[in-house]
């Protein structure tokens, strides 16, 4: 079972990335694509993928730098594999002391690819959906663990269950009374309705760029919240 593995291709030769893209999909991947170092960080940074495919020549930027960014500050734990034609001993070397898992030279046949892909999500666990992200926020079920762009976020444990339980029901509508009925504080006391408004208020202080304006929990004034 692939079709939840979310892939992002990183090449700016339109030629591999058509034909790559193609014969990922019907592997049963979901592939996104980036032809610059901008546009896969900013992909990256707003999405969760199991696996990353990464040239190093790139029309603007490079993929050793997006492969630095991604291990040290995005997630460590996302596989990259580097795709060049660079098949140099020094290239080979660079992008795996910067924590590439695999690096496969031009030309490749795809089934070799595609065996070495298998091979890192098994080893990384990617196809795990324990993973959430909102915006640029990853919310990690299996470690509690709440990041933005790659930094630890600290909520307490009020704050965390508020959250989880928007994942829980992520795009449905969120009433008040809803909220108050399934949410008690650690020490096992009833929630009360200015409780809930100060705790949604402080998660959105920590999850949002702009909590004046939030993007993530959304007011339905009169009903209640939602996030998509």
């Amino acid at each position: 079972m692939t079709g939840d593995i979310q892939i992002l291709l990183v090449e700016d030769d339109p030629a591999i990335t058509s034909s790559l893209k193609a014969f990922l999909g019907e592997e049963g991947y979901e592939v996104d694509c980036a032809d610059t170092q901008i546009l896969a960080l900013t992909l990256i940074k707003n999405n969760h993928y199991n696996m990353v495919l990464l040239d190093v020549s790139l029309r603007e930027g490079n993929g050793f730098a997006v492969c630095a960014e991604i291990k040290e500050k995005i997630d460590s734990s996302v596989p990259v594999i580097f795709l060049t034609a660079s098949g140099d001993e020094g290239s080979v070397v660079e992008g795996l002391d910067i924590g590439a898992d695999d690096y496969i030279a031009k030309p490749f046949r795809p089934r070799e690819l595609l065996s070495r892909i298998r091979r890192c999500l098994r080893n990384s666990g990617g196809a795990s959906h324990n993973v959430v992200t909102l915006a640029r926020v990853t919310v990690n079920l299996d470690s509690c663990r709440v990041s933005k762009d790659g930094t630890d976020i600290e909520l307490s444990a009020l704050e965390y269950r508020i959250l989880l339980m928007f994942i829980n029901n992520r795009g449905i509508l969120m009433s008040r009374t809803k909220l108050l009925d399934e949410i008690w504080d650690i020490a096992g006391d009833y929630v009360n309705d200015n409780t809930l408004t100060v705790y949604i208020k402080r998660l959105r202080e920590k999850i949002e760029d702009d909590p004046a304006n939030p993007q993530i929990i959304k007011t339905v004034r009169g009903l209640g919240y939602r996030v998509d």
